[in-house]
């Protein structure tokens, strides 16, 4: 049954953070057969090396997408990532790069044009958190890194792509429980996911006239890399108790909302955010 792992108490010194290092590994793998909703249909996903990221873009290859991974620079975990879409009989490359810098965007948009030929569906994924017990503690350096990745990541990858989007495509953000009610130790990264909220309800009415869907996910506390990365032992052990289902959400529980948002079962859905949160109510 998903989700019956419990959170060792444990920490990682660096973000993104591996899963690798993780104990208990998150569960990852899809859980159903595939039905071919995203065939032959072209994919970008940042932070797809490892957690939501990884259960993504695993589901997707079973359900016959093609793949463009991007990556800060968890090789490692990257490369098991591209072995199991493969796996799944995926056609997919993985791309390393800082997302929030506007030339990652670029180079790996124009190499996806360059190996598939097209661009169907766009997956912003990729984000990074630092705990901070007081607003005053929040250098200029974390809150520019913060920002930088969380959302001038999503605009730059945003920009690259708009040009190969036609109608029909699929655009989703992946956003934040804590844009709904906060997060008392990690105040930029919530702003940063209020932000994207709000990209998504502004972006879906601009493009929605062009038949260019914009929707988002907005998960709760899910056992990925960057929970060791981000924040203390004693955090990480209780991590997710305090949910309505009491525990954590694993990825392979959130993939299957990307996977909605991202094919045709949702083509009359735009400007949504789903919330896959362990039964935490929030507004919108």
């Amino acid at each position: 049954m998903a989700g019956t792992k419990a959170p060792v108490g444990q920490v990682q010194d660096r973000q993104p953070g591996s899963e690798e290092e993780m104990h208990p590994q998150p569960d990852y793998m899809p859980r159903f057969a595939g039905s071919d909703r995203l065939k032959d249909k072209v994919v970008i996903i940042t932070g797809g090396d490892s957690g939501i990221g990884r259960a993504t873009a695993i589901l997707f290859a079973r359900e016959g997408a093609k793949l463009a991974i991007h990556y800060k620079d968890e090789s490692e975990d990257a490369e098991i990532t591209l072995k199991h879409v493969e796996e799944e009989g995926g056609e997919a490359f993985i791309f390393a790069g800082d997302i929030g810098d506007p030339k990652t965007s670029e180079a790996l948009v124009g190499k996806t044009i360059e190996r598939f030929g097209k661009l169907d569906v766009v997956v912003n994924n990729a984000a990074e958190q630092h705990a901070q017990d007081d607003i005053a503690d929040i250098s200029e350096e974390q809150l520019t890194r913060t920002f930088k990745t969380n959302i001038f990541g999503a605009f730059h990858l945003l920009k690259a792509a708009r040009p190969h989007l036609k109608s029909g495509a699929s655009i989703i953000l992946v956003t934040s429980v804590t844009a709904y009610r906060g997060q008392p130790l990690l105040i930029d990264y919530s702003s940063t996911k209020g932000a994207l909220l709000s990209l998504i309800r502004a972006l879906s009415g601009n493009l929605a006239s062009e038949n260019i869907r914009v929707n988002g996910v907005a998960p709760g506390p899910i056992w990925t890399p960057l929970i060791p990365a981000s924040f203390p032992e004693e955090k990480v052990e209780t991590f997710g108790k305090d949910t309505p289902l009491g525990r954590p959400g694993q990825p392979n529980e959130v993939a299957p909302s990307l996977l909605f948002l991202a094919c045709e079962d949702s083509s009359y859905i735009s400007g949504q955010v789903l919330h896959p949160n362990g039964g935490e109510l929030v507004g919108g």
